[in-house]
């Protein structure tokens, strides 16, 4: 997603820092748009659908066959053997999440996914998280998250919940330490032996 944003911004004569970019992930442009700072930029109105679609076509082309990031996998097993409740909570559709879920078979382990139609506002906001919790019939305060943007520690600290933050690509220059009461780890390998999930 990135690098076809920032595609098109190159194309009308501007640049995308990463740092101003990461302001989108982890929810929608109604909280920063980067369509709506583009224009912004260059003072003209964009056709966006055109640009849209073909943005949306690159996305998935690249991320086809791509697998879970490296030790997640392995940390779900240990999770479920641990008898934890798993969730995935995201800011985009079930048709999204569920899919890849699928397509990296992970979708089996967890028992529940929370997008974004499941609750009134997505990140930052803590609904989703909420409705998480309410899923599993947990209490907030007992669960632990695990995200990579800034916008989901930040639902999660708004939802009364521990987290652990494991930047990715994009989002490792975000600076996480917003929380003191939130962990930022380097790999996903860690996970197997920290207490990460709810």
């Amino acid at each position: 997603m990135l690098f076809r944003s920032r595609q098109i911004f190159e194309d009308h004569g501007h640049s995308l820092p990463l740092e101003t970019f990461n302001q989108c992930i982890g929810t929608d442009f109604n909280t920063w748009s980067p369509k709506t700072h583009l224009e912004d930029l260059t003072g003209n109105a964009i056709d966006w659908h055109s640009l849209d679609e073909t943005r949306q076509a690159g996305i998935e082309k690249n991320l086809e066959g791509a697998p879970a990031m490296p030790g997640i996998s392995e940390a779900v097993a240990a999770a479920k053997t641990a008898g934890m409740k798993l969730a995935v909570v995201s800011s985009s559709s079930h048709r999204w999440v569920d899919g890849w879920l699928e397509r990296i078979g992970l979708f089996e382990q967890f028992d529940t996914t929370v997008c974004r139609d499941d609750a009134e506002r997505i990140k930052p906001a803590p609904d989703l998280y909420l409705e998480a919790a309410r899923q599993l019939n947990l209490e907030p305060a007992t669960c632990l998250v695990v995200e990579d943007s800034l916008n989901g520690i930040k639902a999660a600290i708004a939802a009364g919940m521990q987290s652990v933050a494991i930047p990715n690509r994009v989002t490792a220059c975000s600076d996480f330490s917003i929380d003191r009461k939130s962990t930022r780890l380097n790999s996903s390998h860690a996970l197997i032996s920290y207490a990460v999930f709810c």
